[in-house]
Order: structure tokens, then sequence, then C-alpha cells
């Protein structure tokens, strides 16, 4: 096992964190400037990372924050993987439907009742 102190490759440590499927999905992740390491932007899958550093990486849907606490020394379990970094990502903010149905405007498609209704005045005029 690896000391503490130690530094490892980004790609590695992307991959023992289980933040990757694969240790080439890693490297492609990096190279394609994905990861930054402390606000730096990485693009060699072999960049060494250390424990403090705050990793910011772009995934497909998501942006996540973590910071380094340990260098990986295989991949193992989810449990054992969360244990190599703090999560530093802020919370999402979740939107909030009105109790009543109704929509701020502009918000979506008119409803089928909203649609009748649309209808009849259009009719009346």
């Amino acid at each position: 096992m690896t000391a503490p102190s130690e530094r490892q490759r980004i790609d590695k440590w992307l991959f023992f964190a289980r933040v990757v499927k694969s240790r080439s999905l890693a490297a492609k992740l990096t190279v394609a400037g994905k990861v930054r390491v402390n606000r730096v932007k990485v693009d060699q899958a072999a960049y060494p990372v250390k424990p403090g550093d705050v990793l910011t990486i772009t995934l497909e849907r998501r942006i996540v924050v973590y910071k380094v606490l340990l260098p990986g020394a295989r991949r193992g379990p989810a449990e054992e993987a969360r244990t190599l970094y703090e999560d530093l990502t802020p919370p999402a903010e979740i939107a909030v439907k009105p109790a009543d149905g109704e929509r701020a405007a502009g918000a979506g498609r008119p409803t089928k009742r909203e649609r009748r209704q649309i209808e009849r005045l259009r009719n009346e005029d």
C-alpha cells in the first residue's frame, strides 16, 4: 500500500476513486481538459495529484468537486473508494412545482384544459 503523502497519477486516482469505469476513460477525460486540479486545467493523464488537491471534474451531465484525501491502492468497493476523497460538490437546486398545478408564465406546454380555454377564446372573436 502507498503512503498517504505520495503522489499518484490522476488517471489512476480517478479510476481507483470510481469516478470513471476504466483507466483509459480516465485518461481520455483528463486529456480532453475536463479535469482541473486546484483550478488549473490538466491535459496529461500522468499529472500527479496529492492529498489536499481539489479536483473539479466535468462529467457528462454534472460537475463534481472532490478533495483528495488519500492516494488509491486498488479499485476496491465503492465504500473503500469514498475514503479517497471528500465530496465538495454544491447541492443541485431542486425545481419546486406549485401544489395547485399552476405553472410559471412560459413554463412548458399548456395542458389540455388550457388548450380548450384558448380555443374558446379564439372562437369568441
